[in-house]
């Protein structure tokens, strides 16, 4: 590598999603000579810490969101927290400004992180939501996203641009002025051609209240599954946990988390697979080509339109988590199941947008450079 960077990689903490679709971000440019120092808070930066534990990292402001217990009560549980994540995307706005100056780095990428970039250094932001759905006022947060993306030197789409594709609307615009690449799904995961070992894997990911809430009533409406289960309940612990518990009509294997080896493992050896709808788990899901069925987090409308988007092609079933029973689960069969988009991503042209000069920007001298 004759000009290696130090770039930041900041994920949004919502879940696991933005932290696992950056492992791959964070091999390619460690494969391209790229130095990656990692930038986040709560359960997304202890993901990457266990999945890449030599390499930087910091704590960046945390945005605390939570979901409302109740999902209609989203919008207006975003709206009264909206002063408070404001606040944190100020203080964030600080703290990249301080890490960029002490450590020198010459980029960012910022996964939905909204204060994430410095004019002084090339900022790429990666999201999959050029619209930001959100009812009746989905003209005007995709607007306010769409302003806060200008702000960056390019924006950075996990999906293709022509059709099919995986994030339908919510990744495309018919005209823009904001600088797009389209990257191709990222997953951090392959499939292999083993032996099913499970008949359903239920995987959960995703903000509190909400994912406990999941767990319980799947960890009960599944008590007379036929089969084998693997569960993994997407908490990120200091250790891993494992239980094993002998239903009447099968087994079920309860993990609290999985590092990315051993999930891809268990999804290659599991037969068909429960869980939120996150264009991250899409991604995923795709790239294994398996079968599923989906439970959006109530409320949240990109994962409800990607969930209807799914069956309506025939692809995924969906049921609202409220109404959700066991049952549901045959109509799989009746499903086509994800494929995979075969894209190979171009990294090292993605990667020359950290050559650039920017207007503000002061040269710098890289102790990386050999």
């Amino acid at each position: 590598m004759k000009n290696p960077k130090r770039i930041l990689v900041a994920p949004l903490n919502w879940g696991l999603g933005h932290a696992t679709r950056c492992i791959p971000i964070i091999n390619a440019l460690l494969e391209h000579g790229h130095q990656p120092y990692i930038a986040s808070d709560g359960v997304a930066l202890a993901l990457l810490q266990k999945e890449f534990p030599n390499l930087p990292y910091f704590e960046l402001p945390p945005y605390k969101i939570t979901y409302a217990e109740k999902g209609k009560n989203f919008k207006l549980k975003m709206v009264w927290d909206s002063p408070k994540i404001l606040k944190a995307i100020s203080k964030e706005k600080k703290a990249i400004k301080k890490l960029v100056n002490e450590h020198q780095l010459e980029g960012i990428i910022s996964d939905n992180r909204l204060g994430a970039y410095y004019k002084k250094v090339p900022s790429v932001f990666i999201t999959h939501q050029l619209n930001v759905l959100s009812g009746n006022t989905t003209w005007m947060s995709s607007k306010a996203h769409q302003k806060i993306i200008k702000k960056f030197d390019a924006c950075w789409i996990p999906d293709v641009k022509g059709k099919p594709n995986l994030t339908g609307k919510l990744g495309h615009l018919k005209k823009t002025k904001i600088s797009i690449d389209y990257i191709g799904p990222l997953s951090r995961l392959e499939k292999s051609s083993v032996g099913k070992l499970y008949d359903l894997m239920v995987l959960l990911s995703g903000p509190e209240p909400q994912r406990t809430f999941l767990e319980v009533k799947l960890l009960a409406e599944l008590e007379d599954f036929e089969g084998n289960i693997i569960f993994v309940k997407g908490k990120i612990d200091e250790g891993q946990t494992v239980e094993k518990i002998m239903r009447t009509k099968g087994t079920s294997t309860i993990y609290n988390f999985m590092q990315s080896k051993e999930l891809e493992d268990v999804l290659n050896k599991s037969a068909k697979v429960l869980c939120r709808s996150g264009y991250t788990t899409v991604m995923d899901l795709a790239k294994l080509e398996k079968k599923a069925f989906f439970i959006p987090t109530p409320g949240q409308y990109e994962q409800e339109y990607l969930a209807r988007r799914m069956e309506k092609q025939q692809l995924v079933p969906y049921s609202n988590q409220e109404y959700f029973k066991l049952d549901d689960l045959k109509r799989m069969d009746d499903f086509k199941g994800l494929t995979c988009f075969e894209y190979e991503s171009d990294y090292s042209n993605l990667f020359a947008v950290f050559s650039r000069v920017n207007e503000n920007s002061e040269p710098t001298s890289s102790s990386l450079s050999t």
